[in-house]
C-alpha cells in the first residue's frame, strides 16, 4: 500500500476548515505539518502564537529597492493555516511553510491577465452560478463544506470542489506558469521532508483545495526542465514583518481575491462552531443587526428577533439546508428586521457581515524600526485610541495649554501635528487635514483620523528612507526640494518643512529657492512661492521656529512680482483666471508683513488699473484691490466707471472690467448709486449682439453672489428703472427658463474669437 501524507485541501478564510482541521490533528497526532505559505516566513511562526496576538494580521513581505513591492499573506482567526500553525505550537509538533519563499514571490514577472484566461476562469463561476440558481457558489460552499458534520466529509467536499475547479480552468488559467513553479516547489519541500526521516503518514499537508491534486504527485522524480526551473528561480533581495490587518481587508469585496463576502459573519460560525451550538451563528447574526439598528436611533423589538430567526430556519429547510446560511439570514433580516426594504437596514448588513474588526500585535513583535517610532509617537501623544478602522475628527489646538504642568502636555496637540504632517509628507495616508472653518485661525487644525492596513504598507515602504518617521521625512523633503522643477515647489517643500517642525529641511531647501529666486520665472509662480513663504512666516510663532531667515527671500520675491505685473496682465482670459489668483496672493503677503515694499505694490496696481493694453478683467480686479485699501477714491473710480463703461466700448472689454471690479468689495459697490447708473446706460448703448457677449461675463460676475446681495441690487435697480423693489428682486433670482438657460449655457462655451 502506497504510503502519503495526507492532504487536507481548505478554503483560506473557512472557520469549518479550521474546526476539522484542528480536530483532525487532535486524532492524527502528526509529526509534521506543512502549510501553504512563503518558506521563509518560519520565524513569524512564534509571533502568530504569541498569546498578545490578536487576529486579523498579515505578514508584508516586502523589497529594499525602489520601486518597493510587497508581498501580504493575511489571517484571520478561523484561517486554518494559522489554526494549524497554532496547533502545533501547543502541541510541539514541528510546523513548515512549504510555498515558494517570499523573496521569490517578489521576483516574479507581474502577471498580466490575458483575456482568454479571465474568460476562463469567469466562465467556470458564471456556469456554477447557473447550475446553482440563485444561491450561487458562495451559499452552496456554506452549505455543504462550512455546515459539513465532520472533518471527513469537509476535506473530501473542499478537495472535490478544488478538482472539479481544476478540471474547469485547465489550461485557462491566467496564472498558470506561477501555479505551476508554486506546486513543483511544495512537491520538493514534501520530498525533503520524507528525505529528513519523517514518514510520509506521519505528515499533514495543509493547502487550497485547487492544490491538492497538483501536489499528489510528490513521489514522481522532476523533470529535467523543473528541476533547472526550480535551481533558477529569480530572487531579490527582501526582508518580512508582521503587521495589523482588518476584517474589510479580509473581504472579497475590497478586492482580495481569497477573501469572503462576509468575514464578520464567518469569525460568527467559527465562534459558533467553538461553543459546540450551530445556531449561535444565527442569532449572533439577527442580534448583531437588530443591535445596530437600536443604536443609530432604528426601533427593534426582540419579537422581530425572535421571528427573524424562525423565518431564517424556515428558509433554510426549503432550500435544502440543516442550519441558516448568510442568504437565509440576510432574507430573514430584511422581512422581519428592515419591513421588507434592503435599503432599511444595508448599513447594519455591512456592518455585521463585514464588520471592523482591527488587529494588534505586542510591542516589540517582528516591526521595521521605523514601525516602532511610529506606534512609540501614537502611545506618547495619546493617539492610540485613533487606530481604527473607522474614520474619526481629531481637532488641534496648536497654542501651548497653560493649564498643564509639564512642557510635553502643554505642547500635546503641536507635537500631533508636526507628527501628522511628517505621515503626509511621506505618504502615509493616515489622516487628512481639512480646511480651516476660521481663515484666520492659524493656531487651530482639523484632521481626519483613520488606520488602515494600506496605511501600514506605506509605512513600511517609507523604511527605504530612514529608521524613524523624522529620518524618514526629512529625506522625502530633501528628494523633493532637489527634484523641484519650480519656485513653487521648493516654497512647498519649505512650508512643509515648517509644518512639520523641522528647521534642518527648511533651512536646507530655503538654500535652494534662494538660488532660483534670482533666475527669470513668471509673475504668477513668484506669487504662489510669495504666498507659501509668507504662511510660513506667519506660522512661525505659533509652531515655536525661526521664520526670520525667510523674510529676505519674501522680500526679494515680492519685489520682482510687483516689478513682472503689469507685464504679465497683458494675457487671454485663460490665463487671465491664474493672474488674479497671483495678485490676490500677493495683496495678502502686503497686507500680513510690514516689511514688504507696500508702495512698490500699490505702484504696480495702480498701471495695471489705468493701462488700456491689458487685460481688462485685470484691470478692474485692481481697481477692485485699491478700492479694498482705500486708495482709490470716489472720484477715481467714477472717472474709471465713466471711462470703462462708457458707449462704444466693446461688450467684452467693459462687462469683463466690471467683472473684475465687482470681486471684491461688494458691500461698497452696491452702495454706489452712480455705478449701477452707468452699468445700466453702458448696456443700454449696446445692440443685440454685443449685448449677448456681455451677458457671458455679466453672468459670471454675478454667479457668487448671494441672494442678499442680489436683493439689494434689485433695490437699485427698482430705483433707477421706477419699479417696485420686490418685484425686481424677484426677477433678478428668479432660475432662468429653459430657453434662456440653453442660450446662456451655449454663450459660455462660445469664445467670440476672444
Amino acid at each position: 500500500m502506497r504510503r502519503e501524507p495526507f492532504f487536507f485541501g481548505i478554503r483560506h478564510l473557512s472557520p469549518a476548515g479550521a474546526w476539522h482541521l484542528r480536530h483532525f490533528l487532535e486524532e492524527r497526532r502528526p509529526r509534521l505539518v506543512l502549510v501553504e505559505g512563503p518558506c521563509d516566513l518560519e520565524d513569524e511562526m512564534a509571533h502568530m502564537c504569541d498569546p498578545r496576538t490578536r487576529a486579523p494580521f498579515a505578514v508584508l513581505a516586502y523589497t529594499h529597492e525602489t520601486p518597493v513591492r510587497t508581498l501580504l499573506y493575511p489571517f484571520s482567526e478561523y484561517s486554518p493555516e494559522y489554526q494549524a500553525v497554532r496547533w502545533c505550537a501547543q502541541n510541539g509538533a514541528a510546523c513548515r511553510f512549504m510555498d515558494l519563499p517570499s523573496d521569490v514571490f517578489l521576483s516574479l514577472p507581474s502577471v498580466h491577465r490575458t483575456e482568454e484566461g479571465e474568460e476562463g476562469r469567469m466562465g467556470v463561476y458564471r456556469a456554477l452560478e447557473e447550475r446553482l440558481g440563485g444561491d450561487g457558489h458562495e451559499t452552496f460552499w456554506e452549505r455543504t463544506l462550512e455546515q459539513a458534520e465532520t472533518a471527513e466529509g469537509y476535506h473530501q467536499g473542499a478537495n472535490l470542489f478544488g478538482q472539479s475547479l481544476r478540471e474547469a480552468t485547465q489550461g485557462k488559467d491566467e496564472d498558470r506558469e506561477e501555479i505551476r513553479l508554486r506546486e513543483a516547489w511544495m512537491r520538493r519541500q514534501i520530498r525533503e521532508a520524507v528525505s529528513s526521516g519523517i514518514r510520509p503518514e506521519d505528515m499533514v499537508v495543509v493547502t487550497g483545495a485547487y492544490h491538492v491534486e497538483g501536489l499528489r504527485s510528490w513521489e514522481d522524480a522532476p523533470s529535467k526542465e523543473e528541476a533547472r526551473d526550480l535551481d533558477g528561480l529569480p530572487r531579490t533581495e527582501a526582508s518580512h514583518t508582521l503587521m495589523p490587518y482588518s476584517d474589510y481587508r479580509l473581504s472579497s469585496r475590497s478586492g482580495y481575491g481569497a477573501g469572503n463576502k462576509a468575514p464578520a459573519y464567518y469569525g460568527l460560525i467559527w465562534e459558533a462552531l467553538c461553543a459546540g451550538e450551530p445556531m449561535r451563528a444565527a442569532y449572533g447574526y439577527l442580534a448583531g443587526i437588530a443591535g445596530y439598528q437600536r443604536q443609530h436611533g432604528f426601533p427593534v423589538s426582540s419579537a422581530e428577533v425572535i421571528e427573524g430567526v424562525r423565518l431564517a430556519r424556515e428558509l433554510a429547510v426549503l432550500r435544502g439546508g440543516r442550519i441558516p446560511a448568510l442568504r437565509d439570514l440576510r432574507d430573514a433580516a430584511v422581512t422581519c428586521l428592515g419591513g421588507g426594504s434592503m435599503a432599511a437596514v444595508s448599513l447594519a448588513v455591512a456592518d455585521t457581515e463585514i464588520g471592523t474588526g482591527i488587529g494588534s500585535l505586542p510591542e516589540g513583535v517582528s516591526r521595521t524600526s521605523i514601525q516602532e517610532d511610529f506606534y512609540r509617537h501614537m502611545k506618547d501623544l495619546k493617539l492610540e485610541k485613533y487606530r481604527d478602522i473607522a474614520a474619526q475628527d481629531l481637532a488641534l489646538d496648536l497654542r501651548e495649554n497653560r493649564n498643564v504642568k509639564s512642557e510635553k502636555s502643554a505642547f500635546l496637540d503641536l507635537n500631533r501635528s508636526f507628527f501628522l504632517h511628517r505621515l503626509r509628507v511621506l505618504g502615509v495616508h493616515f489622516a487628512e487635514v481639512k480646511d480651516s472653518r476660521q481663515e484666520n485661525a492659524t493656531w487651530s487644525e482639523h484632521w481626519v483620523v483613520r488606520w488602515t492596513p494600506e496605511a501600514e504598507i506605506e509605512l513600511v515602504e517609507s523604511a527605504l528612507k530612514g529608521d524613524t518617521i523624522i529620518q524618514a521625512a526629512s529625506f522625502a523633503m530633501k528628494e523633493a526640494a532637489e527634484g523641484a522643477g519650480d519656485m513653487g515647489g521648493i516654497a512647498r517643500v519649505i512650508e512643509d518643512a515648517f509644518l512639520c517642525g523641522m528647521a534642518g529641511s527648511a533651512v536646507y531647501a530655503t538654500d535652494i529657492l534662494a538660488g532660483k529666486s534670482v533666475d527669470a520665472v513668471s509673475a504668477a509662480e513668484l506669487a504662489e512661492t510669495a504666498q507659501r513663504l509668507s504662511m510660513v512666516i506667519r506660522f512661525g510663532t505659533i509652531r515655536r521656529v525661526d521664520e526670520k531667515p525667510l523674510e529676505p527671500i519674501l522680500i526679494r520675491i515680492f519685489y520682482r512680482a510687483c516689478l513682472l505685473l503689469p507685464g504679465a496682465c497683458s494675457c487671454d482670459e485663460s490665463a487671465a483666471g491664474g493672474m488674479i489668483t497671483a495678485m490676490d496672493q500677493l495683496n495678502k503677503a502686503a497686507l500680513a508683513h510690514e516689511f514688504l515694499d507696500t508702495q512698490e505694490w500699490t505702484t504696480a496696481l495702480t498701471r495695471v488699473a489705468e493701462r488700456d493694453d491689458l487685460n481688462t478683467r485685470l484691470s478692474g480686479f485692481a481697481a477692485a484691490i485699491l478700492l479694498e485699501r482705500g486708495l482709490l477714491d470716489t472720484k477715481q473710480l467714477q472717472r474709471e466707471v465713466s471711462r470703462r463703461l462708457s458707449a462704444g466700448t466693446p461688450a467684452d472689454l467693459g462687462a469683463g472690467w466690471f467683472e473684475g471690479l465687482a470681486m471684491k468689495n461688494r458691500y461698497a459697490l452696491i452702495a454706489r448709486l452712480s455705478l449701477w447708473e452707468s452699468l445700466d446706460s453702458y448696456l443700454d448703448s449696446l445692440d443685440d449682439e454685443e449685448f449677448k457677449r456681455a451677458l457671458v461675463f455679466l453672468r459670471r460676475a454675478f454667479s457668487d453672489f448671494s441672494a442678499r446681495e442680489k436683493d439689494e441690487i434689485a433695490e437699485n435697480l427698482g430705483e433707477l428703472w421706477g419699479l417696485n423693489a420686490a418685484a425686481v428682486s424677484a426677477a433678478v433670482n428668479a432660475p432662468l427658463p429653459p430657453a434662456a438657460e440653453e442660450l446662456s449655457e451655449s454663450l459660455e462655451e462660445f469664445d467670440f474669437d476672444l
